[in-house]
């Protein structure tokens, strides 16, 4: 199976589009609260894409 972006966390939503869930979040610390508690959730993996995006990522 390969590697799914299960969401999209951002402050820039003018820069995102796709078929994932994304989460709108107007600063860096809410960008990163978000990012850890869904990747929690999602048994899955953050990666940074740039400084105001993050991706999370099923590895499996």
């Amino acid at each position: 199976m390969p590697s799914q972006i299960l969401a999209v966390i951002t402050m820039k939503k003018e820069n995102i589009a796709g078929g994932a869930p994304i989460f709108i979040e107007p600063s860096k610390e809410r960008l990163q609260q978000t990012a850890f508690t869904l990747e929690k959730i999602l048994d899955a993996m953050v990666h940074e894409i740039s400084e105001d995006t993050l991706i999370i990522v099923r590895h499996k």
